[in-house]
């Protein structure tokens, strides 16, 4: 992406944005966990199901893209190229290992859960206990607000500077994100009531998937502009 200008970035518009991105991960993550005892007394909503969490991947992975561009308003040019690279390889490698991890947790917990729903009777028994019914309301309520932030968040960053749009990597992991947000959605209301524990981990590992795919190409990227730079330095 061009080079944007300080004087030609509208600050307010892209703090605002980067907000949002922030409330948005806090919700998908259930803000209780992280705000601790700062939540008032009786105050706590779990995030239901896998799915909603596992947004949280794509959507750290748009406040990593969200940061470089701030650091780029910050940063020379050159010096933001050395310091992207370094930093996006650690990031891309540490979050490569865990959305692997999430993936072997989510293909865990749905192997678990359509053995005991196969397992007549004691096993759908019991798979009926834990996981028959899903809060389908507090999923429905926890992802329109996701939604709403994550369009608000669109809304304020092309009021920030129109040329974000000609970024295609930031335009394309913000369609997945909205993406995957609908078709969590889908996945909640689609299935019979007693099958929507199921969908809901197919969706969380489909989302951890795309995710770990999106990470080794940010961790190609980042090896590359790293020996870019050490070439650099070599050269000059």
């Amino acid at each position: 992406m061009q080079a944007i200008g300080l004087d030609r970035l509208r600050i307010p518009f892209f703090v605002a944005a980067a907000v949002l991105l922030f409330l948005v991960i806090l919700v998908e993550l259930a803000s209780i966990a992280v705000l601790g005892t700062a939540a008032p007394a009786g105050f706590d909503p779990p995030t239901p199901g896998f799915g909603i969490r596992y947004l949280a991947i794509l959507d750290l992975l748009l406040a990593y893209t969200v940061a470089t561009m701030a650091l780029g308003l910050i940063l020379p040019r050159g010096i933001q190229g050395r310091v992207q690279g370094i930093v996006g390889l650690i990031l891309s490698l540490l979050g490569l290992l865990a959305a692997i991890v999430l993936i072997f947790l989510a293909l865990a917990a749905l192997i678990l859960m359509v053995t005991l729903l196969l397992a007549v009777p004691f096993g759908t028994i019991a798979y009926l206990v834990v996981w028959g019914d899903f809060p389908e309301t507090a999923a429905r309520i926890t992802l329109s607000l996701v939604m709403l932030f994550k369009l608000a968040f669109c809304v304020c960053l092309v009021l920030a500077h129109q040329r974000f749009l000609q970024n295609k990597g930031l335009v394309i992991l913000t369609a997945v994100s909205l993406g995957a947000t609908w078709v969590v959605a889908f996945l909640h209301s689609f299935p019979p009531g007693f099958l929507v524990s199921i969908a809901d981990v197919i969706g969380a590992l489909v989302i951890a998937i795309v995710g770990a795919i999106w990470l080794i190409l940010l961790l190609i990227g980042s090896i590359v502009a790293v020996v870019a730079s050490l070439r650099s330095v070599r050269v000059g």
